[in-house]
């Protein structure tokens, strides 16, 4: 019998008896590349030069919505194809460590193996220009993936194929859009080093790319959303995958305004494009699969049913109770750091150590506020609280202003309920797999849901919605947290029930999501 979600999520969460006898030693001379290389397409290069996005980071993360307006904006064009890619998957640092080049990219992913990929579906659009006048090359219409090496597109298909994510999504986003970007996760690339628990990894690291993503569109002012409701098969064909190695997550439509051609096709056969191997010995975890498959939807008009089949408010909180709130005190526009968002996703980096001071309840109220004003995602409903399918909760252990415990956080009063008062490190760091890394941290931030609800309101796709939604919002807080000069974070994995307990019995029936940690940095 196919396993479907949270079946899938039962039996790969963490314990410490689960870690102490799961641990395997990783093959080195089996490590998959982190890039997908074609063999036999051609590439096209991107734009000569990346023209960065000047807003700040907090101002591009605060985007409830998508809120460009495609009649006064320009048209996207191959410089807005250029820079949405680097930002969010470009290769941005380059250490070099023991006679080794460590190559980073801009959005955080599990153990650096970068397994989500970008692929582009657009019109044609133009070059861009410049301000010599010096006029380029432009971009077919065509269907590309990103590589992040030479900073270029491979050519899969030439041809307006926009109608194809518009009829797989029934989404009237993606029919108006100039062009989408479809990510993806190559399971191998990840389950290398972390097995059948990849499946989540996968809505992890596509979540943090893509509020990159969001973030840069939205600095340019363009509209851009987060599709999760398509069929899947038609896309993976579209795209030249094989769902069982590598399978398509999001569609992010950017801009508007721009029609599909009634000449554009709706439908495509598939192809195989020809790719070097990952690994001399590629594995498959079939629990990986089964868990995508047991969400996929068979046609657009099945992803806007479910889409618009969902209640109305959120599905899977908690509702406030009577503990002691404390109101946030956030810093307005004209005071909060100025960092462009450009150098904040090259500043942008995974903490390893913290130190044991604290750090300021403005700067984690400003942060707070700025990333979780909710995900634009069209699964959310109009008038959807700012996070519809997780609750925020936090370890607080070193905040000026801010007493030591555990809270609850309602985004849309800005207020923190204390749900525990004390010290937690200890319970902190245990919790984060017994890393030291959460017990120093000055703030640990779960995500948590309850996925009995989730699976009642949204079938198993919407197992995906929980984990994005989760993850999106914990890409702002990275961009949040880098903003500002003396802050730093990172993610961890955690023992999932124990963190459950810990926040019972607010969270009773509730399971972590994501766990995101600031402080500051050593």
């Amino acid at each position: 019998m196919p396993t479907g979600t949270i079946d899938y999520h039962e039996r790969t969460k963490h314990s410490p008896k689960s870690v102490r006898e799961g641990g395997y030693g990783l093959n080195f001379d089996n490590k998959p590349t982190p890039y997908k290389e074609y063999t036999d397409r051609p590439t096209v290069p991107l734009a000569d030069r990346i023209r960065p996005p000047q807003q700040s980071a907090l101002a591009s993360i605060a985007e409830p919505t998508p809120d460009g307006d495609p009649t006064r904006e320009p048209r996207p064009d191959l410089e807005t194809v250029t820079t949405l890619c680097y930002y969010a998957a470009g290769i941005t640092k380059r250490i070099d460590r023991r006679g080794r080049s460590l190559l980073f990219r801009a959005a955080a992913t599990t153990g650096a193996l970068y397994h989500v990929d970008l692929y582009v579906v657009c019109g044609d659009l133009e070059d861009g220009g410049g301000d010599d006048g010096d006029a380029g090359h432009g971009l077919e219409a065509g269907v590309y993936h990103f590589d992040p090496r030479t900073l270029s597109l491979n050519v899969l298909r030439a041809g307006d194929y926009r109608g194809v994510l518009a009829n797989a999504s029934g989404d009237a986003g993606v029919a108006d859009a100039p062009l989408s970007i479809v990510a993806t996760s190559t399971w191998w690339r990840n389950a290398w080093k972390y097995g059948a628990r990849t499946f989540r990894h996968a809505f992890w690291d596509s979540g943090t790319t893509l509020a990159n993503l969001l973030a840069v569109a939205h600095a340019l002012d363009y509209r851009a959303a987060v599709v999760t409701g398509f069929a899947d098969r038609p896309v993976a064909d579209l795209l030249g995958l094989e769902p069982e190695r590598e399978a398509p997550l999001e569609i992010v439509p950017i801009g508007g305004g721009d029609p599909i051609p009634e000449t554009a096709p709706a439908s495509v056969g598939s192809i195989t494009p020809d790719t070097a191997p990952l690994s001399p010995d590629e594995k498959t975890f079939p629990l990986i699969h089964e868990a995508w498959a047991a969400g996929t939807l068979e046609s657009g008009a099945a992803a806007d049913a479910w889409r618009s089949g969902r209640p109305a408010g959120s599905v899977g909180t908690r509702d406030p109770g009577d503990g002691d709130r404390l109101a946030l005190e956030p810093v307005d526009g004209e005071t909060a750091s100025s960092r462009p968002l450009h150098e904040t996703i090259r500043r942008r980096g995974s903490c390893r150590e913290y130190e044991r001071e604290p750090i300021s309840v403005r700067k984690l109220s400003t942060v707070l506020d700025r990333a979780v004003r909710g995900v634009p995602m069209d699964v959310r409903g109009e008038d959807a609280p700012s996070l519809s399918f997780v609750d925020p909760y936090l370890i607080v252990n070193a905040v000026d202003g801010l007493e030591p415990g555990a809270y609850h956080y309602r985004p849309a009063a800005g207020e923190l309920e204390r749900l525990r008062t004390g010290e937690f490190r200890s319970e902190a760091g245990h919790l984060a797999l017994d890393q030291r890394l959460a017990a120093d941290a000055a703030v640990c931030l779960y995500f948590l849901t309850d996925l009995e609800e989730i699976a009642d309101a949204l079938g198993d796709r919407g197992y995906r919605a929980a984990q994005l939604e989760a993850s999106l919002t914990a890409g702002r807080l990275y961009l949040g947290t880098y903003a500002h000069r003396t802050l730093g974070g990172t993610g961890l994995t955690f023992y999932d029930d124990a963190v459950s307990e810990f926040f019972a019995p607010r969270a009773a029936g509730q399971t972590p999501m994501f766990l995101y940690t600031m402080g500051r940095p050593a």
